[in-house]
């Protein structure tokens, strides 16, 4: 069984900083693509960041340059650091592993509690 358990989140103003962690217990390897996922009130969930087994990574476009995700796979631990954040980051992120090395891979695992992020001043 995995579980993964987001933290980190919290309240911090426009252009500000925070680094999410995902702690991931279970059957979760090296050789799982790992992911972070956000859903705004009103809005899809929608993928923001992943990184495959090969540490290649991807970004949305509204992202790109300002979130950086990142994992220590001693720690079966993955990581996002959200930087220049935006009150549209605002959002509960979650953390998910997929079933194989790529994020094209389907989703493994059930979803986590999520961690809030709100951007305000």
């Amino acid at each position: 069984q995995v579980q993964l358990v987001e933290s980190g989140g919290g309240l911090v103003q426009p252009g500000g900083s925070l680094r999410l962690s995902c702690a991931a217990s279970g059957s979760i390897f090296s050789s799982n693509a790992m992911g972070w996922y956000r859903q705004a009130p009103g809005k899809q969930r929608e993928l923001v960041a992943a990184i495959n087994s090969g540490g290649v990574t991807k970004y949305v476009d509204s992202v790109k340059g300002r979130f950086t995700i990142s994992r220590d796979n001693a720690k079966n631990t993955a990581y996002l650091q959200m930087n220049s954040l935006k009150p549209e980051d605002t959002a509960v992120y979650y953390c998910t592993a997929f079933a194989g090395r790529s994020w094209f891979s389907p989703k493994f695992g059930p979803w986590g509690q999520g961690t809030q992020v709100t951007v305000s001043s």
